[in-house]
């Protein structure tokens, strides 16, 4: 007679698969029927913010840089002063209309993304050192178990990149550039993301 274990195992992880957008931006994919035609995250500020409004756009990239044209993206940011839209953050309110955070799937058929914001100011490391200004992204997309989670940092900063405490700690300098966005225009970055392979950008574990 066999004996049956006791022992539960752990189910199959599961990818983001092809519902995140049904969840998550689904004016994007057409079911203009969710959040009155505009998807969380997709506007950033509102009229009247402080600050220089910039745009980033990118490609999310797999392995042989193929375009990953089902995942989806989303940044976190400082405002314009360096304050985040965060109770956590005790240095006072940031600007009233900044959400400090988008969201965007990537193009269903090219894998771009592309988000207008403020750009942002310094912020204080943990040991008091102060960051270069940056941008937060986090990554998901069929095949990715976990979100990656990466920063993109601007090519006009480069003194106050050099003296960042995040950059600096990371063992291969060659790999810093991977981080750094290039400038298409004023006020126009590009920062493309690359999962696996040649140029592969750097990913931290938070």
């Amino acid at each position: 007679m066999a004996i049956r274990s006791r022992v539960l195992h752990e189910t199959p992880s599961q990818t983001a698969g092809p519902f995140v957008h049904i969840g998550c931006t689904p004016n994007r994919i057409g079911l203009a029927y969710a959040y009155r035609g505009q998807d969380l995250g997709e506007r950033l500020f509102d009229n009247g913010v402080p600050g220089q409004r910039i745009v980033v756009e990118g490609c999310v990239f797999d392995g042989i840089g193929t375009p990953v044209k089902d995942g989806m993206v989303e940044i976190w940011q400082a405002d314009h002063k360096g304050l985040f839209n965060s109770p956590q953050d005790r240095r006072g309110q940031s600007s009233l209309g900044f959400s400090g955070w988008g969201r965007q799937a990537t193009d269903p058929e090219t894998g771009e993304f592309s988000f207008r914001t403020i750009k942002p100011g310094e912020t204080p490391f943990v040991d008091g050192r102060m960051q270069a200004p940056f941008i937060s992204f986090w990554i998901v997309a069929r095949g990715v178990n976990l979100g990656l989670h990466t920063r993109m940092y601007f090519p006009d900063e480069a003194e106050r990149n050099r003296q960042d405490p995040v950059l600096s700690k990371l063992e291969h300098a060659c790999r810093i550039q991977t981080l750094i966005a290039s400038c298409v225009s004023d006020n126009h970055y590009r920062f493309d993301i690359r999962l696996q392979g040649e140029g592969e950008t750097v990913f931290f574990d938070v």
